[in-house]
């Protein structure tokens, strides 16, 4: 192998030396939490199946060019030295070269953050995997800057914990009913804590629930019955007032057929008692003595408190009376008979001897009723 020349050898000599004594910048590294992600937080994407979260995202800060110009509802943290200076408000602003920096930049606008999909237990022990929204807004910008590394992170992961530690005291059917309280709760957990980051949380909105396919399925089967049992239930409902109805229809015609054989018997009685027939007084005498006595034995049976006669015990002097109140009822009606029959008879009287033999018949047997309404009248008053 030829040697180099002198020159050449110490050259290449310095050179080797210059590149051993220069600062390795590569072998530097940062303690940021973009740098500290997992392999798979690389690039674009990462475990998340999409866009990296925003607290993931840490936009470039403004360099210092002396006149700055502070964007609408943004707030710019000046550090001079390394130590806390000012915030810059929207509008012109002028920073001192070389010893100021602009170290946070925060926006005071409403911030979505997306909190990924997490599994929770719920009372009954039934696993769920639930995401949802959360809507923040940075109320202190030196508080959201130096009271916490990163704000969105730690509201997220406080935002996960929170509504893990709520679903955790409801069961699966308080979870789907009572979605807007399980929301608002959260909501407040997440302000408590958030109060010292210079953070309010907004709302919070759970978006998507998901249950195991074996709870689904249950699910479903208990709407089904559920709808079943009401179809039954409307049906026999149907069943019964139609049976209901046509009872009060057959009860409305039984009532009417008993009303008619009543109408019917009480003209029969009356027609009989009209006639003349002692047989058919004396049936209606026994028929209001057994009435009567019917009467008050219905009365013992009964928790009602009535007033009653003294002879309850004496069941002839009962009967007595009944026939007593008969008595009256028959002098009543033989005086009514008893007027009715004399201008009659008196009419029949002042005619001339002389007619047909069906006319004397005819005078004959109104005589006769005449005395035996008259004789049934004496017989009453005898009584009486």
């Amino acid at each position: 192998m030829p040697s180099l020349p002198p020159r050449a050898a110490l050259r290449a000599g310095r050179t080797t030396t210059a590149l051993l004594l220069r600062p390795q910048s590569h072998l530097s590294f940062s303690t940021s939490s973009r740098t500290l992600l997992p392999a798979s937080f690389s690039g674009t994407s990462g475990s998340f199946g999409g866009p990296l979260p925003s607290y993931f995202q840490k936009p470039r800060l403004p360099a210092n060019t002396i006149v700055r110009f502070v964007p609408q509802q943004t707030a710019w943290i000046v550090e001079r030295m390394g130590k806390f200076s000012r915030i810059l408000e929207p509008g012109l602003a002028i920073l001192a070269p070389v010893i100021d920096r602009i170290a946070y930049v925060k926006s005071l606008k409403e911030v979505a953050i997306e909190i990924p999909s997490q599994s929770a237990i719920t009372a009954d022990n039934v696993t769920l995997e639930l995401d949802g929204v959360l809507f923040t807004r940075v109320f202190d910008a030196y508080k959201a800057s130096y009271g916490v590394e990163d704000a969105e992170y730690a509201i997220s992961q406080l935002a996960q914990t929170t509504m893990r530690s709520e679903i955790g005291q409801l069961t699966l059917d308080h979870v789907l009913k009572e979605r807007a309280a399980l929301n608002t709760n959260i909501t407040a957990a997440i302000n408590e804590a958030a109060q010292a980051w210079g953070v309010t949380c907004l709302r919070y909105e759970i978006r998507d629930i998901h249950a195991p396919g074996a709870v689904v399925e249950a699910m479903h089967r208990q709407v089904t019955a559920e709808r079943s049992k009401r179809a039954e239930i409307l049906e026999s409902e149907g069943q019964r007032q139609s049976a209901i109805n046509i009872a009060e229809d057959g009860e409305a015609e039984a009532i009417l057929l008993k009303a008619k054989a009543t109408a019917e018997g009480i003209d029969a009685v009356a027609a009989s008692i009209l006639k003349g027939s002692h047989g058919a007084q004396g049936a209606m005498s026994l028929t209001v003595a057994e009435k009567y006595v019917e009467a008050f034995s219905k009365l013992a049976k009964e928790s009602t408190a009535v007033v009653v006669p003294g002879n309850v015990g004496d069941i002839s002097g009962m009967i007595a009376t009944g026939l007593n109140v008969y008595g009256k009822v028959s002098e009543a009606q033989a005086k009514v008979l008893a007027k009715q029959l004399l201008p009659s008879s008196s009419s029949s009287e002042a005619e001339t001897v002389t007619g047909t033999p069906s006319e004397e018949f005819a005078n004959e047997n109104k005589g006769d009723l005449k005395d035996k309404v008259l004789e049934s009248f004496n017989q009453v008053a005898e009584k009486k």
